[in-house]
């Protein structure tokens, strides 16, 4: 594995190898940390906003999963 630094972004090499499943959920927990980089917001704040889509969620869609 080989890991450069640039001015603009860091490159990640890695064996044609590894498994492929795996580097998926490294690069979209590497995207979420880029998505989040910026993000003011608390915890707090993100748990409120999480159930309220949760409860949007249940109350569009819960009929069709419960019987």
């Amino acid at each position: 594995m080989l890991i450069e630094r640039t001015k603009d972004e860091v490159i990640i090499r890695l064996p044609a190898y590894v498994d492929t499943e795996g580097l998926q959920r490294l690069v979209n927990f590497l995207s979420y940390k880029e998505a989040t980089a910026k993000s003011e917001a608390t915890q707090a704040e993100v748990d409120k906003l999480a159930k309220e889509v949760k409860k949007g969620w249940w109350a569009k869609n819960g009929s069709k999963h419960i019987k």
